[in-house]
């Protein structure tokens, strides 16, 4: 692993770790972090009393060039619900499901700015 892509795992580590955090303090139970089934990952399966929520977490070191959730590209979109699938398959959920997106950007200070988007997509039709 190079440089570059050892600091982008690291920075992407962190911003997961903040966006637990984050979700546990709002009453989130954690599910699962890093879930994945074959080459399909889920960064955080989480539920609340009515639903189960995907949440997808874009840590950038900044915003300059483009914002975190802007990240999410539908092909993203359509790896993350085929995950989904497969995730509600394997442990038989019976509720609702969310998408949410989560966009860290750390701060000098060694927190992170987070914005939590839910609902941020729907499933599509394909």
């Amino acid at each position: 692993m190079n440089q570059n892509s050892s600091n982008t795992h690291i920075l992407g580590d962190a911003g997961e770790q903040a966006a637990r955090t984050f979700l546990t303090a709002k009453g989130y139970k954690i599910r699962h972090v890093n879930w994945r089934s074959h080459h399909l990952e889920l960064d955080i399966v989480a539920q609340t009393d009515t639903e189960l929520v995907i949440i997808e977490v874009k840590t950038r070191s900044s915003a300059y060039f483009i914002h975190p959730a802007d990240a999410v590209t539908d092909a993203k979109i359509r790896r993350i619900v085929t995950a989904t699938q497969a995730y509600i398959y394997r442990y038989n959920i019976r509720t609702d499901v969310r998408f949410d997106v989560m966009a860290l950007i750390p701060l000098p200070d060694g927190k992170y700015h987070i914005e939590h988007f839910e609902n941020a997509f729907v499933s599509p039709i394909w």
